[in-house]
């Protein structure tokens, strides 16, 4: 038998070369459509913010929310380089770290305007219910793909629903009922792309609508607070001050807009919130009905492109964390969109890629990074 000796160096160029072809594998399988279309959205709310907060007290915040948005483009390709079914095997870690940090933010989270949602680490402030939309989406994934062949019984989505309930009232403790909302949207997302029965489904949704008119009407009109005073005026729109100045301001942004310098609303600081929850609006006052529809039309090839990851998976995890993903994101800006206009209520939820905040836009990208993991490997498996 004959002893062929290798060269450990050119067992090295060889580790290298597979290295790089893998690299170049993966770069051939991303979703660039979906890359570009996300990219473009970050860009174009840059954009956006430059303008909606180039007269407030301090300053435009385009400079800082371009640093959220570089450190979210880091994380959105670290999350695409990693096989997203290592997440699988990790899911419970996944679970237990993430109740445990909104456990954390109820203890040591910084208070602002009432609410318990930041944890300070000295250079940045972070709201990890922001990251939890695409955690939460990761481990109930795990769960119900492990117990994908029990599918059809009642209890493996009660037990989904049991697991999803703890973070859900940790964040609706904190409070911060439109996250928390956001986190239903997830669960009812991997839910029915699960496969549940559609009985179990109709079931879970009249307790669902039960536990909300109980909340928002019986419990109120039996003495019982479930929420705080300003979080029913905002759910049931009855602070009106808010909605009003918004329909001014997208009503007065007609076909092309106003401009910076015309949109007085945003710039006299007449609608509250302008760089944030109501950014929409501040966007239609300054740029009219042809800007908001470049934006919405971003939104929906995202939209589009994720739902295709969702058909396209190559197995039944991955398309359950890419539905609870695309599910977020649109959930988000329905709700967001709605609520300038007075036909959602309002709730606090940040529209994506342009509202200020570093949680929402990291948290944001490195979900699209997951959704083009997931989208690489199952081209791989199909070549």
């Amino acid at each position: 038998m004959a002893i062929e000796a290798v060269d450990p160096r050119a067992r090295g160029l060889r580790s290298r070369r597979h290295e790089a072809a893998d690299a170049a594998g993966l770069l051939g399988r991303l979703d660039w459509l979906l890359l570009g279309a996300t990219a473009a959205a970050v860009l174009y709310g840059l954009w956006a913010i430059g303008g909606i907060t180039r007269h407030d007290p301090g300053g435009s915040a385009e400079p800082r929310q371009t640093l959220y948005a570089g450190a979210g483009a880091l994380l959105l390709v670290i999350a695409t380089l990693i096989d997203y079914r290592i997440y699988r095997r990790l899911w419970v870690a996944i679970y237990v770290g993430l109740c445990g940090v909104m456990g954390l933010v109820l203890i040591l989270g910084a208070a602002t305007r009432g609410s318990k949602r930041w944890i300070n680490i000295g250079f940045f402030t972070f709201q990890p219910s922001e990251f939890g939309k695409v955690l939460l989406a990761i481990a109930l994934g795990g769960f119900l793909a492990g117990n994908a062949k029990q599918i059809a019984r009642i209890d493996v989505p009660l037990r989904t629903i049991a697991l999803a309930a703890v973070p859900i009232l940790l964040v609706f403790a904190q409070p911060d009922a439109g996250t928390a909302l956001v986190y239903i949207a997830v669960l009812a997302a991997v839910l029915f792309v699960a496969g549940i029965r559609w009985l179990h489904l109709a079931l879970i949704a009249a307790v669902g609508i039960v536990t909300v008119l109980s909340v928002l009407v019986w419990l109120p009109a039996a003495g019982i607070q479930v929420l705080k005073p300003y979080q029913t005026a905002r759910l049931s729109n009855g602070n009106s001050y808010n909605l009003t100045e918004s329909k001014i301001a997208i009503g007065s942004g007609g076909f092309h807009g106003r401009g910076v310098k015309g949109a007085t609303q945003t710039a006299l600081d007449y609608l509250p919130a302008h760089d944030n929850d109501f950014a929409f609006a501040s966007l239609a006052e300054q740029r009219g009905f042809l800007g908001v529809s470049v934006l919405l039309l971003l939104y929906l090839l995202i939209v589009w492109r994720g739902l295709k990851i969702v058909t396209t998976a190559p197995d039944l995890f991955g398309a359950i964390v890419a539905a609870g993903i695309v599910f977020a994101l649109l959930f988000q800006v329905f709700v967001n969109v709605g609520m300038t206009m007075g036909i959602a209520p309002i709730t606090g939820i940040t529209l994506p890629f342009v509202s200020v905040g570093g949680s929402s836009m990291i948290s944001n990208l490195a979900g699209i990074g997951v959704l083009l993991s997931i989208h690489a490997r199952g081209r791989r498996r199909k070549t």
